[in-house]
């Protein structure tokens, strides 16, 4: 990949931040700021009117569930938008939990953002159901042996990650559905933090529900999910009695329709085999460079994970770290990131750790400069 030629096409990059704060949200291409930019001007109006905005703004959220469809590996009405993940998923949550009776189980894990934990927490104060966590590995895998433990005949959902936002651990996502399916559960998957990653294909997955943010791969602040089409069918959602779509409750931001369409146009363009091998390289690059006075939570290696490191650096808080790093135009984060539970469970206290995150606009001068800057610190 012609990572210049790819750096090009961000305005947001022709700066001297080396940005790898991704897992918080992705820079934008021009194209997408375009894409928006024109709707507002040539297309802005509500949907189901004779006159032209109207009837551009309808082709566009058709356009819109094409690309979803695209992306997600589904029809296009399976798929849906909304403000965010998270607030897509307490309106699922809310939906699913008509379903729900008290002393139903719900399973969480350990590597979970919060948005596919609070939910169902909220869930389980309203109906008094029990909420358990699946734990982690010590090198931050699931463990699996204590997931079939969990699972009975009480378990009703299966919340999980695809990768975790923290510690870049991914999952066996065939094996958690077929042990949350073995015993009559929804497997219930959070893809946010994969999604600039690689690709996803909700039937190739066999997930049930399935949630993302276009914001994470270089597109628009937004939430997208997807809902097996039998569940729509058997479900009572929540919506105004005139709306078409079971699940979206208003009018959609048709300016980050566009936006969106324009990003998974620009993954397409790039293709996902050059993305992974582009973050495979820098991923092994930080890696092979970490200074001894760091430590790295989570797998040492590239196998099983996305290019996402949390460390702590000995004698610094990670805020500090953080605020360092910044006056050398190097954009990380510190904290905990809305993973409580992986937080806790490595002991890292309030301070949480330091996350870098690559994506692959990012260069290998890049990581160097951040190796560099570790090293002095």
């Amino acid at each position: 990949m012609d990572v210049e030629a790819v750096r090009s096409r961000f305005a947001a990059l022709q700066v001297p931040t080396a940005f790898f704060d991704g897992p918080g949200g992705t820079q934008v291409p021009d194209s997408v700021i375009d894409a928006i930019a024109s709707y507002l001007r040539e297309s802005n109006a509500n949907l189901g009117g004779p006159f032209g905005n109207s009837r551009r703004s309808d082709a566009l959220v058709a356009q819109a569930r094409l690309a979803a469809s695209a992306f997600l590996r589904c029809e296009p009405n399976e798929a849906f938008f909304g403000a965010n993940m998270t607030t897509l998923n307490f309106a699922l949550t809310r939906t699913v939990g008509r379903t729900l009776a008290k002393g139903d189980r719900i399973l969480c894990t350990k590597l979970d953002h919060d948005g596919n934990v609070s939910p169902w927490l909220e869930l389980a104060h309203d109906l008094g159901l029990d909420v358990q966590f699946v734990d982690i590995e010590d090198d931050t895998t699931l463990d699996y042996d204590d997931l079939e433990r969990k699972l009975d005949e009480r378990t009703k959902v299966v919340a999980f990650t695809l990768a975790s936002n923290a510690v870049g651990t991914t999952t066996d996502v065939s094996r958690i559905v077929e042990l949350a399916h073995g015993v009559g559960a929804l497997a219930w998957a959070d893809a946010v933090h994969f999604g600039p990653h690689g690709p996803i294909d909700v039937a190739d997955l066999g997930v049930d529900v399935l949630l993302c943010s276009p914001y994470k791969f270089f597109g628009p602040h937004l939430g997208l999910a997807f809902v097996r089409p039998e569940l729509t069918e058997q479900w009572r959602t929540y919506k105004v009695r005139p709306a078409d779509h079971p699940y979206e409750t208003g009018t959609l931001a048709h300016e980050l329709l566009a936006g969106f369409v324009a990003a998974v146009e620009y993954v397409e363009s790039i293709g996902w085999d050059d993305i992974r091998a582009q973050e495979h390289a820098l991923g092994e690059r930080f890696l092979a460079g970490l200074p001894g006075s760091l430590t790295l939570y989570g797998l040492p290696a590239m196998d099983g994970r996305v290019p996402t490191f949390a460390f702590t650096v000995e004698g610094r808080s990670p805020r500090s770290v953080a605020e360092a790093l910044a006056e050398r135009d190097i954009a990380v984060w510190d904290g905990n990131y809305y993973a409580v539970e992986v937080v806790e469970r490595l002991g890292l206290g309030a301070d949480g750790a330091v996350r870098v995150g690559f994506v692959h606009y990012n260069t290998a001068g890049e990581v160097d400069r951040l190796l560099a800057a570790l090293e002095d610190l």
